[in-house]
């Protein structure tokens, strides 16, 4: 076995892992499984992620570098608040719908493990809502807006793209809606969370 770890291989792994969780969720997938979806041998996975654990959260990792920039250049840039709502929801949504286990195991890790968020947050890239804060106040303060406080209003915004992803078995019992018909719900999500917070917002 070579001592240097590929990163072809390590990429191969982390895509082979994406699938299996998606498919399996975190504690319906096995090693063994990942390992034969990347075409590899088990001891070679354990080679590259001692556990599970540690795999699941190379795959979070992963998947927040790619998404993260986006956020963060969204929250940052000079657009209204009602366009960073358009643009968030969707591309948040988008996010999480392409990678719908990421919402269950970050409530997982929490409740397991509390500094795990904390750790995240020192990453660099981290999103931040600073500059989203103090143009909520500005358009508040303007008129523009109803009194709201930055942070509630982007936790209303995370609360209403995250819950349908992991309330869905619930959710889909209440409206009677198979796989494909959620799923299309959750596309118009993107607007309609959008319109709803816009219209109790606005002055």
């Amino acid at each position: 076995m070579a001592k240097t770890k590929n990163e072809n291989t390590e990429q191969q792994i982390l895509e082979a892992a994406k699938k299996v969780f998606q498919l399996k969720g975190m504690d319906g997938a096995r090693m063994q499984e990942i390992a034969d979806e990347a075409g590899i041998n088990k001891a070679m996975l354990h080679y590259y992620y001692r556990s599970k654990q540690l795999l699941f959260e190379a795959v979070f990792s992963h998947a927040f570098a790619m998404m993260a920039p986006q956020l963060n250049q969204i929250l940052n840039d000079d657009s209204s608040i009602e366009e960073k709502i358009r643009h968030f929801t969707h591309d948040h949504l988008s996010f999480i719908m392409e990678h719908p286990y990421l919402p269950k195991f970050i409530i997982q890790e929490l409740n397991r493990n509390p500094d795990f968020v904390t750790n995240m947050k020192t990453k660099t890239g981290f999103p931040s809502i600073e500059k989203f804060k103090i143009q909520v106040a500005a358009e508040v303060k303007q008129g523009i807006l109803k009194p709201i406080a930055g942070e509630q209003l982007f936790i209303n915004i995370l609360a209403l793209n995250i819950f349908p992803i992991i309330a869905s078995p619930m959710i889909k019992a209440f409206i009677r809606a198979d796989d494909e018909g959620y799923t299309q719900l959750l596309e118009s999500r993107k607007t309609e969370v959008a319109n709803f917070i816009i219209n109790a917002i606005k002055a």
